[in-house]
């Protein structure tokens, strides 16, 4: 008994010296997983440098147009009424709202053609409460984009984003004036680049945003986390939650600077209209192209050769993949450039050379 007793001591005492001395008995460390270490994203918890940046350079557009109105005839079509005399159509004056974006200091400002359409007086909000009169310089409505001057200098501008340093998950803010309650700022996501075929416009290479873009947003700015312009917002997808789209800000520069410069985007064009081919979007592995779908009679394409029905593959020596792509490239020449086209007519392969010419506004505009 007396051994089982020191024998029961002595392990009490080992239990408790090394508990409270581990090191001095070379204990083990406890085996298992390695903690997990979490990686906090650097997220910045206020963007309002961004705002501050951007946002006196977002202004409010109010524009204005007369539409003549008829008298309703269920009610002044009744002859107890006419006795009062002959009701004519009254003209009323119709306000639309939207928004805009100053991109020089001396009053040169883009919006979307759609907000000003039809305007025959238009005035611009600006971020610090003066209201002032503009002028319409020029619009692409090929685009949905409109260029307005307003008297001023040192106006406040904003910064156009490096478009190759953008990517989807970058965190954008929509600026503008939803409803016209005033400078609004939203918050989202690039949630896709490069959409087209939404029937918005005939060039198309949207931005698809989820930050909300409400009526009046339209024509307002777009920017990233540092305050700079990605974009000029320009639409919501129908009703749909968290899809709207706007037009890429380097889009819109080149637009803003053609208009300043001719009145107008000077395009080019050889005379017919393209619609995808069914390999486009049926089979990845199929030779792609872009369908000629009309001639314009004595075009530049009938000339050459082109019928509806032939499908393009090589464009001024670039391979075609997708008809926003054909449009793309031949937007960008100059007219009187010559170019090589070849494609296949009923699976046969054929080359034909046209001259490019300058393609009206708004020719083939959905509308």
């Amino acid at each position: 008994m007396f051994l089982v007793q020191a024998a029961i001591t002595g392990l009490a005492l080992a239990f408790v010296v090394t508990r409270f001395f581990p090191d001095r008995f070379g204990a083990a460390p406890v085996s298992g997983p390695a903690p997990v270490q979490t990686v906090v994203a650097n997220a910045p918890e206020s963007y309002r440098q961004a705002v501050n940046s951007a946002g006196p350079a977002v202004v409010s557009i109010y524009s204005y147009s007369e539409r003549v109105v008829q008298a309703p005839s269920r009610v002044f079509g009744d002859p107890m009424l006419q006795r009062f005399g002959n009701i004519s159509p009254q003209r009323v004056l119709e306000q639309s709202l939207g928004s805009g974006v100053i991109m020089s200091a001396d009053g040169y400002l883009l919006t979307n053609f759609h907000v000003i359409s039809n305007a025959s007086n238009i005035l611009v909000g600006l971020f610090d409460g003066r209201v002032t009169s503009a002028k319409l310089i020029g619009a692409d409505r090929e685009t949905d984009l409109a260029v307005l001057k307003i008297d001023g200098s040192q106006l406040p501008t904003v910064k156009v984003a490096e478009s190759d340093n953008q990517a989807v998950g970058d965190v954008v803010l929509a600026i503008g004036n939803p409803y016209g309650i005033g400078q609004t700022v939203t918050l989202g996501i690039i949630s896709a680049q490069g959409r087209n075929q939404l029937s918005l416009s005939r060039f198309e290479d949207f931005i698809q945003t989820d930050a909300a873009i409400n009526s009046g947003n339209s024509g307002g700015a777009l920017v990233n986390a540092r305050g700079e312009l990605v974009g000029i917002n320009t639409a919501q997808f129908g009703q749909a939650q968290g899809i709207s789209f706007a037009i890429p800000a380097e889009a819109a520069k080149r637009v803003l600077a053609e208009v300043i410069e001719h009145g107008e985007v000077i395009r080019g064009w050889i005379g017919a209209e393209y619609a995808d081919t069914p390999a486009n979007w049926i089979n990845d592995n199929a030779p792609r192209g872009a369908m000629v779908s009309l001639t314009l009679p004595g075009g530049p394409a009938e000339v050459g050769g082109l019928q509806p029905g032939d499908v393009i593959r090589v464009y001024n020596d670039q391979d075609i993949n997708s008809l926003s792509q054909l449009r793309a490239i031949e937007a960008a020449l100059a007219p009187g450039t010559k170019i090589k086209i070849r494609g296949s007519r009923a699976g046969v392969p054929f080359d034909s050379e046209v001259t490019v010419v300058k393609r009206p506004n708004g020719f083939g505009r959905r509308q």
